[in-house]
């Protein structure tokens, strides 16, 4: 007999998402999933523990995912060979090759499950999927991520028909439900895509947290946050304070970090006040920011960075404002006031070039004293 559901994650968002999926399902369903947690690009901490004590998955696994520059062979398939055939036929080789290199390092049998879901499909999982033909759920790998970057188009710039045609033969993968063996893509919102296509299908993040439970949001926060005291006392040292409470969200933005600390010094002036009355700041770090905040913003409240950010929503904190660069801000629903600061605002700090990835990147202001 098979198994019921694996999640295949590469953040701490992405297991927070998985947790909601499960939570919306019938009490007699949820307990059957394998959390599958790849450590290429996170280091989970403690997390797999909590999850294991959490009631939500039968298993919890970490998955030893290797990217595609640790196997010195297929570096020479990612160059530019100056011809379109050349690269093509190079292209295909990589593929398979990945996920024949890739294979000693998965831990489940992946066929044992009737469904798979793998958060960011861009990471060699997606390839090893599809080399094996193995069918799977793609899904969005952040809130509404596919229409400020989209990464399939980016990624295969030039022939794009060509190569979408190729992927649908399943001779080489692209990512966000282009891959023969995806089977769907799940997104936020449909409607703000500008390449949608008819495997994408819309599954609202914040409809997933409408039928929470008191219990279930208690399950989502002693998950997701190791000491659950130390943030509310936090929250409420902040609170007694009297002053307007300002959250900023850090993001691994400049990679100089003494650029990236100027960047969120310049945000707190200049946003860190209301009606003229000085906020009391509370910054929630980005998971991959390596920048120490506890050192360098020390006269600030520094919360963990090991939880997503959506967590708050959960705790009873209410903030008067919350800014950000990038990050989507919408699914903050503790926050009076959320303003999104965009490209003008990066350009002080980097060429334009640099993020010209970014669309739909204009600065705006949602609440009191902005436009929704």
């Amino acid at each position: 007999m098979g198994k019921a559901r694996i999640y295949v994650c590469h953040t701490f968002y992405h297991a927070y998402v998985a947790c909601l999926k499960e939570l919306n399902l019938p009490d007699e369903e949820r307990g059957k999933a394998t959390l599958l947690l790849s450590t290429m690009s996170n280091n989970f901490d403690t997390l797999p523990e909590r999850a294991r004590s959490s009631g939500l998955f039968e298993e919890v696994i970490l998955y030893d995912e290797k990217d595609f520059t640790f196997f010195p062979e297929l570096l020479p398939l990612k160059e530019n060979t100056g011809s379109l055939l050349q690269n093509m036929r190079n292209r295909i080789r990589f593929c398979k090759r990945l996920g024949d290199l890739e294979e000693p390092f998965v831990p489940v049998d992946f066929k044992q499950y009737e469904d798979i879901y793998v958060f960011c499909d861009s990471d060699p999982v997606g390839y090893y999927l599809a080399s094996r033909k193995i069918r799977y759920h793609a899904v969005e790998d952040g809130l509404n991520c596919l229409r400020y970057r989209d990464t399939a188009h980016e990624d295969n710039a030039g022939h794009f028909g060509l190569k979408a045609f190729m992927a649908r033969l399943g001779l080489i993968f692209i990512q966000n439900g282009y891959s023969r063996y995806c089977i769907d893509m799940e997104v936020n919102d449909i409607s703000v895509l500008d390449h949608p296509i008819a495997k994408m299908k819309e599954v609202s993040r914040e409809a997933l947290t409408q039928g929470l439970s008191e219990k279930d949001k208690e399950i989502l926060t002693s998950m997701f946050i190791p000491n659950r005291d130390d943030l509310d006392r936090t929250l409420k040292d902040a609170a007694a304070s009297g002053l307007p409470l300002v959250l900023i969200l850090t993001e691994p933005l400049c990679k100089d970090l003494t650029v990236r600390k100027r960047l969120f010094e310049d945000m707190i002036r200049e946003y860190g006040t209301i009606d003229e009355m000085p906020a009391r700041i509370v910054i929630k770090p980005h998971p991959r920011d390596l920048l120490d905040y506890r050192k360098e913003f020390s006269q600030h409240l520094v919360l963990d960075s090991h939880f997503p950010m959506e967590i708050l929503n959960f705790t009873g904190a209410l903030f008067d404002r919350v800014v950000t660069v990038y990050t989507v801000p919408s699914s903050i629903r503790c926050a009076k006031e959320k303003v999104y600061l965009g490209n003008d605002f990066m350009d002080r700090y980097e060429p334009k070039e640099d993020h010209a990835h970014v669309t739909h990147a204009a600065a705006s202001v949602e609440g009191p004293s902005g436009r929704k």
